[in-house]
């Protein structure tokens, strides 16, 4: 007498835990390298009770000075390598150009000497900036 197996059909469920791990790990890549994508240059800002800029304009082009007088700019790219003056200028006349509402700010140390935050402004001034913008970080209140 021969046993007759019953066959199974085909399953109609799919096996989801591969996705799962995929989307932890993607999670984890994602959750790490989010805050090194926002931090550029280490600059001490001044602290000061000034206005924020509107949320409704446009990303502002940053000039930073760090502590040694190095500048750098952030258009949205690497801010980690410094430029030289008339990169700064070249840069940022191309961007107000094609956007001349783009607001314009300084970021200069806590420390850098005063002489090269105006530097800064003069060669934002000669690409044809309207007008300069000085970041500070909020007061804290105790």
């Amino acid at each position: 007498m021969a046993q007759h197996r019953q066959r199974r059909g085909p399953m109609a469920e799919i096996n989801v835990v591969p996705y799962i791990d995929v989307m932890l790990v993607l999670l984890v890549i994602f959750m790490i390298t989010a805050p090194l994508l926002s931090q550029g240059v280490k600059v001490d800002l001044p602290q000061a009770d000034a206005k924020p800029l509107d949320k409704e304009s446009r990303e502002p082009v940053e000039v930073s000075v760090d502590a040694e007088g190095s500048f750098y700019i952030n258009i949205g790219g690497d801010e980690k390598v410094p430029v030289e003056a008339e990169e700064i200028v070249k840069r940022v006349s191309i961007i107000l150009r094609k956007h001349p509402d783009t607001p314009v700010v300084v970021r200069g140390d806590n420390n850098v000497n005063y002489g090269a935050v105006v530097e800064a402004m003069v060669l934002l001034q000669r690409a044809g900036a309207p007008g300069v913008g000085l970041a500070t970080d909020p007061v804290e209140r105790k």
